[in-house]
């Protein structure tokens, strides 16, 4: 798998010293408007200032919570620009992440991009490879390990509350029986859609995190909705150097939802049901603000550790989860432009997990078990 970190960003010259970061936000759909343009707003040392959407509805809803923003057509109006911004958020659709990423790059700008930072690990890796040439940074939001369950499980693995992990289930399942339509249903691989590397790139990134690199890749992708292009029910199974073995499940048609994570050790078990709230929160216009409580949940969602009994029947203690924090994400890439501090989530890490989707893709095609 690739290895190596990201060189330091250049220091940021466009703002006045001590005036906050001017954000271009590239995209204004669900990545932008839920996620992004919320989290950067919220951030002290960040400002909003271009979002990139031709779409007239998009943008009447940018400019009713951001009544200063500007506007652009399209990516290019930005390079014209350059001088005026420190950083490009790529929040437009997947096919479009490395050419958008690639000409920010070359305009001297730092880069943020969604995930999948790309459709092949080598087109990532080639990234990675411009930012280090022109000493910028290039990082990629991988807001999930700021969910609160995650932050909770790793706090329990790094405190050894499960002794030696052997098995690592994780879930991320919706009931949406019916098509939405757009790009991430579609067939057409220059869409880069279907769950594989939605909400695929969130569970393997999470898995190699916590674990470590992948030596074996197996997996499952099918496609149960009617009209649908691309996967919609998608098991990946890993077998990671350090013998843990994770068996990844991402679906939009569980008619029952199982539990987000059960995760097996030599001491005890952790079984957490019910998605972090940030995401809900934030669909319904709630934002982080200083001060407030954020990303927690009652204690009735807790998970459980123990061993053997169900949790389901009482089996296990509670533990209380950590609050969830994706603020803390644009917060990590504001100290790396400012002061040089570490990359959040650096394009290697990407490259990485795209790898690993990759192999999933040759496994299901070939029916045979990849080694990286």
């Amino acid at each position: 798998m690739t290895t190596g970190t990201a060189s330091a960003s250049a220091s940021v010259s466009a703002s006045a010293p001590g005036a906050p970061l001017r954000v271009a936000l590239v995209g204004y759909g669900l990545a932008g408007s839920v996620f992004h343009a919320p989290l950067i707003a919220a951030t002290e040392g960040l400002a909003l200032d271009t979002v990139v959407t031709r779409s007239p509805e998009r943008r009447e809803q940018a400019r009713a919570e951001f009544p200063e923003i500007r506007f652009a057509d399209s990516p290019d109006e930005l390079w014209n620009r350059a001088g005026e911004l420190d950083l490009v958020v790529v929040a437009s659709p997947n096919k479009t992440h490395v050419p958008v990423a690639t000409a920010a790059l070359k305009a001297g700008l730092a880069v943020v991009v969604d995930k999948p930072i790309a459709g092949t690990a080598a087109e990532a890796r080639d990234l990675a490879a411009l930012a280090d040439e022109h000493g910028l940074l290039l990082s990629v939001f991988q807001n999930r390990r700021w969910d609160n369950d995650f932050l909770t499980l790793r706090a329990l693995v790094a405190e050894g509350e499960l002794g030696d992990v052997w098995r690592f289930e994780s879930r991320f399942e919706r009931w949406r029986p019916q098509l939405k339509g757009g790009w991430r249903e579609s067939g057409d691989p220059a869409e880069i859609g279907g769950l594989l590397y939605d909400l695929g790139s969130h569970v393997v990134d999470q898995a190699l995190v916590l674990f470590g690199p992948a030596t074996q890749v197996y997996a499952e992708p099918d496609v149960r909705r009617a009209g649908a292009g691309a996967d919609d029910d998608t098991f990946i199974a890993l077998t990671h150097a350090s013998g843990v073995r994770s068996h990844l499940y991402v679906s939009a048609t569980a008619a029952q939802l199982g539990p987000r994570f059960r995760v097996l050790g030599s001491k005890a078990g952790y079984v957490k049901y019910g998605l972090d709230p940030q995401e809900a929160a934030l669909r319904e216009g709630e934002r982080p603000t200083a001060g407030a409580e954020w990303g927690v949940e009652p204690e009735s969602m807790w998970g459980r550790v123990g061993a053997g009994e169900s949790p389901l029947t009482g089996g296990g203690r509670p533990v209380e989860t950590l609050p969830g924090d994706y603020p803390a994400y644009y917060r990590a890439v504001t100290a790396a432009l400012r002061e040089g501090a570490p990359n959040p989530v650096t394009a290697y890490e990407a490259t990485n997990a795209l790898e690993v989707l990759e192999a999933a893709r040759r496994s299901a095609r070939e029916g045979v078990t990849v080694r990286l």
